[in-house]
């Protein structure tokens, strides 16, 4: 059976309305052990607050952030955070590369990466750089994507169960576009 996937690129209005589809996928990432700023048993409703909290970066211009739908149900999403610098805005930090758990080994995460990759340089933005949890399965896909990586911090981040552990930042060079 094959389902219709959806990219969608989201307003402040969207992502709004979205939120608690959005915290739900937040939720069974943290749950499911991957380490994206919050601790095991986040709470729904603090996970869709803090997705409303990110309209006014899009509105401002300082985050783009896309969704796919599944068959009409929300299953991924991918972020940039873009640099207000005068002097970094040739670049973008890659920021939540969800893929729900159930939805996990059919290439969303591929796509949402080449996606993200595609957007950033249609903008102009010619270095992406992204950090993750070390042994990861993300940080296969992005060595695998063509991704550079550039170390390892030791203990950098909690994971979901608040234990210390290393991660590690990659870059990735982008042709300009246009």
């Amino acid at each position: 059976m094959t389902t219709e996937l959806a990219l969608e690129r989201l307003t402040p209005e969207r992502l709004v309305a979205l939120a608690d589809e959005l915290a739900g996928l937040l939720v069974d990432a943290v749950e499911g052990g991957a380490s994206v700023g919050f601790l095991a048993g986040l709470d729904p409703r603090e996970a869709a607050r803090w997705w409303r909290g990110r309209a006014p970066e899009l509105a401002a211009g300082r985050l783009e952030t896309w969704v796919v739908h599944d068959g009409g149900r929300l299953t991924g999403t991918v972020g940039l955070a873009l640099a207000d610098k005068p002097n970094a805005r040739h670049r973008a930090e890659l920021v939540k590369l969800l893929v729900h758990r159930d939805a996990r080994g059919r290439g969303l995460g591929r796509a949402l990466l080449a996606l993200a990759e595609r957007e950033a340089a249609r903008s102009g933005v010619t270095l992406l750089l992204l950090d993750t949890r070390t042994d990861s399965p993300a940080e296969s896909l992005y060595a695998s994507s063509g991704w550079t990586r550039l170390g390892v911090v030791p203990d950098h981040a909690a994971d979901p169960r608040g234990a210390l552990s290393p991660t590690t930042f990659f870059y990735k060079l982008l042709a300009a576009d246009g």
